[in-house]
């Protein structure tokens, strides 16, 4: 294995305890990376029991081939196809999903992949690199105010606009097609920085989410698993930035509570829908023995909750 191909995966044994497999049930791991969950989640299989794993990276579909188990199936596709393959498949439901977001390191650490800025690379970003538009090529023709408004959304940048219209600028004279010329730009127009971080960290983040649609795909998907849960079956979300923990946060929180009816609505409490999902504990987060093991786990927050009765 190169150092590209190395990954710890984070929150290994709390994540695949959260979803208290059984060994004849059918699970999800929505993001295979190097397999990590998903070799921990097959050693608790039974024969009878089925693991389908989902990437968008065909590195790590590459890399699942060398699993070798028959219960096993991986799938080239982002998360969000997951009701689709389902069908594909002949699955109707599913006890247990896994969701690890966010990026992987070989995919950091990859200088190809153009994800990082302590590489000088071609600026691509992308997690599905044979599909797509890359960053380099977003920014060619991409406007001021819509470079301005994906770092500042996406980021949390304050420096947003001034990045935006370094980069503007700077692709006059020619394109902006490598992380080192996107990493100097942002590093002259962001005025002050962050103790410890990089100025570009945001800026990078905030392409690498846009260009993937992070966001939007963990939207589409939260609803579905939580439509081909069984009774009792198990979500349980790694979030590595607040945005990714607001949605899952948000959602959970939403799906575990009745529906909010209108003040003078005569419905008795008895008598609302009962909700979807049950919360399953308190959110949890590597320990300081992980952290320092694994620096890129600090931000790393558990989410779990689990299906009911509820149609």
């Amino acid at each position: 294995m190169n150092l590209a191909d190395a990954h710890v995966s984070v929150l290994l044994s709390e994540a695949v305890d959260a979803l208290a497999i059984r060994a004849d049930g059918f699970y999800v791991d929505g993001t295979f990376g190097r397999g990590g969950h998903s070799r921990a989640v097959l050693q608790r299989l039974g024969p009878q029991g089925r693991l389908i794993a989902f990437d968008r990276d065909p590195l790590a579909i590459a890399a699942g081939q060398g699993v070798g188990d028959a219960r096993l199936t991986l799938v080239h596709s982002a998360f969000s196809a997951l009701d689709d393959e389902l069908a594909r498949l002949g699955v109707q439901a599913v006890d247990g999903v896994l969701l690890d977001l966010g990026v992987s390191s070989p995919q950091l650490d990859d200088a190809a992949r153009g994800m990082s800025f302590r590489f000088d690379a071609p600026l691509d970003m992308r997690m599905d690199t044979s599909r797509g538009q890359t960053v380099a090529e977003w920014l060619a023709e991409a406007s001021v105010g819509q470079i301005t408004e994906v770092i500042r959304e996406y980021g949390e940048e304050r420096f947003a606009h001034a990045i935006a219209k370094a980069i503007a600028n700077a692709r006059a004279g020619g394109a902006v097609a490598t992380t080192g010329q996107l990493a100097a730009l942002v590093e002259k127009a962001v005025r002050t920085r962050e103790p410890g971080q990089h100025p570009a960290t945001r800026t990078f983040q905030a392409l690498r989410i846009f260009i993937n649609q992070e966001l939007e795909e963990l939207s589409r998907v939260l609803p579905v698993c939580v439509s081909r849960l069984r009774p009792g079956g198990r979500l349980a979300v790694i979030s590595f930035h607040s945005l990714e923990d607001r949605i899952v946060k948000r959602f959970m929180r939403d799906e575990s509570r009745p529906p909010v009816l209108p003040r003078r609505l005569p419905v008795r409490a008895a008598d609302l829908p009962a909700p979807r999902l049950q919360l399953v504990g308190k959110a949890m987060r590597p320990s300081e023995a992980e952290v320092a093991a694994n620096p890129r786990a600090r931000s790393a927050v558990l989410r779990v909750a689990e299906r009911t009765e509820a149609p």
